[in-house]
């Protein structure tokens, strides 16, 4: 509920701290006691719109805070976690105005955006007077108010998801048979380069070694000759001793002293040692190098065709001769989409008809629903509205159903109440056929048949008395009185029998 309304500077007002409370709340004054300045004040820290005229004169800048005490579920405390907003115990809207018209609001002392100010405010308040084009005089809501009245929410949790997965399937199989036409305009182009890399059967890391091959077979005669001389070398030439055999021989002729030496010679024999080891493992390798080498011309022809196949094939595709593989398996895929597609494109458009049953199951018992709730608050109105003074007043609510192109989470149906103030005419929408005072009389009536499973919003009337007194003023006092068992009502009147129902009653004078 509000709790605290602070305003400086705003029109007449210097400065005001108003405490407010639980249940009825009668605001009364003489015309032009400054009212409606409260509700304007009211309505700029809800994020309604507000410029420098707002702002008393010869002040530098307006400002109103509004406090709130608020139960933990509030719809509020959700808008502010999503924004990674502090969650308090208490919530303090505040909103400047310059002089020079600029605003700035704030939650909580933290800058926040008018627009999620506005957002805010929505959830806190609702505010209906004779000149009220919001709330339930908008037929845009009239769905989301009739869904609340008759405790859809379940069915209507139920029917949004059978939408999102009706929407996700049918485009699901809109983009196979979309990818599917655009496959078999190419299949042939696809065929011939499957089977073109088929034959060349690329590999990763082909063109390294295939490159480092035809190097090596192209300097084929230079690398056999270096071969034959390192041979020659480590052999020792003309049938002498090889490097390991002198090694060997310079180790023995220390061992047969090294007890002699008393150890001293330990290290050069060991050093001995490990080098022909090492000489014969190198005597091998270059062995084993000189009979691997390939000078067979053919073999050399055979890597240069394969090496520049492969990146004449790179080039043609625009990809890097690794890049190949992928490319096939790219190409093999789309065919086997191809190949396999009415299957697939079967099993798709399965499961997008069952998806669309189930949304239209869901929306139908939803309409059903809607249009017994609607019957059931048409009922309820029909006791309301005649203790207002409008008991020849028909009041209806209307199902019409939208273009399948409108369709939503929220089913197809659309909903507007309507109603007919004089016998005989047609029931039409509330802000075209009723008088000022006949639209305030009907929002309260509206208001009260609609409170079971209402949104917790504090809620104002001002002058929803206007134009009736006596009986029917008192029959307001008492609806409001009624509503205000649950929530907070605050009204702005001149009628003593609707200021007599309030628990907590404020004079505005100007002076």
């Amino acid at each position: 509920m509000l709790s605290a309304l602070s305003i400086s500077n705003i029109i007449l007002i210097d400065h005001l701290d108003l405490d407010l409370r639980h249940g009825l709340c009668a605001l009364t004054g003489e015309t032009g006691a400054g009212k409606s300045i409260l509700l304007d004040a009211l309505g700029l820290a809800l994020g309604s719109r507000g410029g420098a005229d707002l702002v008393r004169k010869g002040a530098e800048r307006g400002t109103v805070a509004a406090t709130f005490d608020l139960p933990a579920g509030h719809p509020a405390w959700e808008i502010l976690r999503q924004q990674d907003m502090a969650v308090d115990d208490g919530l303090i809207l505040r909103r400047q105005i310059g002089a020079d018209g600029r605003g700035r609001a704030f939650v909580n002392d933290q800058a926040i955006s008018t627009s999620l100010l506005r957002q805010l405010g929505e959830t806190l308040i609702e505010v209906h007077g004779q000149h009220d084009e919001r709330g339930l005089l908008n037929p845009a809501g009239h769905r989301a108010l009739l869904d609340i009245y008759g405790g859809l929410g379940g069915q209507v949790k139920n029917c949004v998801e059978a939408h999102v997965v009706m929407r996700r399937t049918a485009q699901a199989f809109a983009d196979a048979q979309e990818a599917l036409s655009a496959a078999r305009t190419e299949e042939d182009y696809l065929r011939h380069v499957c089977a073109e890399l088929q034959a060349l059967d690329p590999k990763p890391g082909d063109e390294e070694t295939l490159d480092r091959t035809r190097t090596q077979l192209r300097q084929g005669e230079k690398i056999a000759e270096a071969l034959k001389d390192a041979q020659a070398a480590l052999d020792g030439g003309d049938g002498g001793n090889g490097v390991e055999q002198r090694l060997r021989i310079a180790q023995r002729a220390l061992q047969r002293v090294a007890e002699s030496a008393g150890g001293a010679l330990d290290a050069a024999i060991e050093g001995l040692e490990r080098a022909a080891v090492e000489a014969m493992e190198g005597i091998e390798t270059v062995a084993e190098g000189a009979r691997s080498l390939d000078l067979d011309p053919s073999r050399l022809e055979a890597v240069e065709e394969r090496l520049f196949a492969l990146r004449e094939a790179a080039r043609k595709h625009r990809v890097s001769v690794d890049g190949l593989p992928a490319l096939h398996d790219d190409f093999a895929r789309r065919l086997d989409n191809i190949d396999n597609s009415d299957q697939r494109l079967a099993a798709l458009e399965t499961a997008a008809d069952a998806a669309r049953k189930t949304y239209l199951d869901a929306a139908e018992h939803l309409s059903e629903a809607r249009v017994k709730a609607g019957a059931k608050l048409d009922r309820a109105m029909a006791v309301e509205l005649p203790p207002l003074a409008l008991d020849k007043a028909t009041f209806q609510t209307v199902f019409s159903r939208r273009d399948e192109d409108n369709w939503s989470g929220e089913g197809w149906d659309r909903v507007a109440f309507h109603i007919a103030t004089n016998p005989g005419s047609a029931p039409g929408p509330l802000q075209k056929v009723a008088s000022g005072g006949e639209l305030s009389r009907v929002m309260l009536a509206l208001k009260v048949a609609l409170s079971q499973n209402r949104e917790p919003a504090s809620l104002i009337f001002d002058e929803v008395d206007s134009g009736v007194g006596g009986a029917v003023a008192d029959k307001v006092g008492e609806r409001l009185a009624r509503l205000a068992q649950g929530t907070q009502v605050i009204v702005v009147t001149h009628s003593p029998q609707v200021a007599a129902r309030a628990g907590h009653h404020w004079l505005i004078v100007k002076r």
